[in-house]
């Protein structure tokens, strides 16, 4: 019995360091190229957690990340380019939300894991795509970033699409992010109360990821000026294929 309670505790302590690493690593790639928390860690985090203890758990995460993202990068922040984004992906949210309950797991994963090879895709070989010249196109795409977010808080790819579409600079570009996912990881947040998904072991993981929020954070403010932001994320995104690959096979 002695020796189950050591294999139990032993297997505790390694899930608990997966955690550390992965949310170190996911909040590392978020400092420096402006996304990636959940992109990097939700493929992660659900081959060592249940997906509804790492959906609500990433939304923690990033409750606290891009606060402190917003305000390291805020001086270029445009409010009104993210606006109708933001007011469509309150929508959205709570039916993403929905669909976390209600479908099985093994369907959530992968669709994960689909959406994910297809945005590393598009991204990897920066397939042209047409101008929209009409802000009206945000409402369209913050209600799927919304509905993305609530089930997988894999908002990105929708906003990353529409910014890219709209021709953000670069420098306004990483702050609007910000903007939206601060909104949207909050609301997330609240939606996931509402459900009554913050179960103890969210928050046990919670406690262990918040010490690899601050010093990834840390890391990644620093590296950003040394690093090749462009290869770097090329190389993020070649990483996101093959997570997205294992979810599909797993």
């Amino acid at each position: 019995m002695a020796a189950s309670r050591i294999t139990a505790c032993g297997q505790r302590g390694a899930g608990a360091m997966l955690v550390f690493i992965i949310v170190f690593v996911a909040i590392f790639v978020q400092a420096v190229t402006g996304f990636g928390l959940a992109l990097v860690s939700m493929p992660l985090l659900v081959q060592v957690l249940d997906i509804q203890v790492a959906s609500p758990l990433v939304a923690l995460i990033g409750g606290v990340a891009e606060i402190l993202l917003l305000l390291h990068y805020r001086a270029d922040l445009n409010l009104r380019a993210v606006l109708r984004l933001i007011a469509a992906s309150l929508v959205g949210i709570p039916i993403g939300v929905l669909l976390l309950q209600q479908v099985e797991a093994q369907v959530i994963t992968a669709v994960l894991g689909l959406i994910i090879i297809a945005y590393a895709l598009y991204a990897l070989f920066g397939l042209r795509l047409p101008q929209l010249a009409h802000r009206a196109w945000g409402y369209g795409f913050g209600f799927v970033a919304g509905v993305l977010g609530g089930a997988y808080n894999i908002s990105g790819p929708p906003v990353i699409i529409y910014g890219n579409c709209r021709q953000w600079p670069p420098a306004e570009f990483k702050s609007n992010l910000q903007g939206f996912f601060v909104v949207s990881s909050y609301t997330i947040i609240a939606s996931h109360a509402l459900s009554g998904n913050f179960s103890p072991a969210v928050w046990q993981n919670f406690l262990i990821a918040l010490p690899a929020i601050l010093l990834a954070l840390f890391a990644g403010f620093r590296m950003d000026k040394f690093l090749n932001p462009e290869r770097f994320r090329r190389i993020v995104l070649v990483v996101l294929v093959v997570l997205g690959i294992s979810l599909l096979v797993a």
